[in-house]
């Protein structure tokens, strides 16, 4: 009988983590709509939504550009790991992924940071924020 049990214990179990297994976004290998350079670096923000991936020590764009006297919409997505930014000179601050609004008046050249103690990569999390 607790050989049945067993199975059945083990059939269910492989069920419940086949369910919780991740799907992989499907790659139609159409650019369309993407703004990303070839370089992986000055993406423009379009329709002042700046949306941000975060990896393990890494943002997904080396740099970002945005328009002055705009406000400007960042959503902040973990793709691996717990992290925030911070944009200490735009006073913009986010401890976790979702989004938030700023507008920056001022044009130049930003640090994007990470926030959020994620390791031993962690200082190096940086990316730049280009205020047109």
């Amino acid at each position: 009988m607790s050989k049945k049990i067993l199975m059945a214990l083990m059939f269910s179990l492989i069920v419940v983590l086949a369910a919780c297994g991740g799907s992989e976004e499907e790659d139609t290998g159409s650019d369309e709509g993407s703004e990303e350079m070839e370089d992986g670096s000055g993406e423009e923000a379009s329709g002042n939504t700046l949306d941000i991936s975060a990896t393990n020590f890494e943002f997904d764009q080396e740099e970002y550009t945005v328009q002055s006297g705009e406000e400007v919409t960042v959503n902040l997505s973990n793709e691996e790991g717990a992290h925030g930014i911070a944009i200490e000179d735009l006073d913009v601050s986010m401890d976790s992924e979702g989004s938030t609004t700023f507008t920056p008046e001022e044009p130049g050249e930003y640090t994007i940071e990470c926030s959020v103690p994620c390791g031993e990569g962690h200082e190096d999390m940086q990316s730049t924020l280009v205020v047109e």
